[in-house]
């Protein structure tokens, strides 16, 4: 089971740049060697542009805090 841990861990530095779309983010956390269940995770984000971390979880409310 993914957790919204696992998914920060992966995207861990990712944001210091600014915003990203889901595109964007998908391939910063496969860039950091998530698992495929991290990255089917994120690609439940509606497209758009989220300015940090904490933006996705509103879109990820079925993925637990831990």
């Amino acid at each position: 089971m993914v957790t919204r841990t696992d998914i920060a861990d992966y995207l861990d530095g990712s944001f210091t740049t600014g915003g990203m779309t889901r595109t964007q983010i998908i391939a910063a956390a496969d860039q950091h060697g998530a698992p495929e269940p991290v990255l089917t995770a994120l690609g439940l984000l509606p497209e758009g542009m989220y300015a940090n971390l904490r933006t996705l979880w509103p879109h990820l409310a079925s993925v637990p805090r831990s």
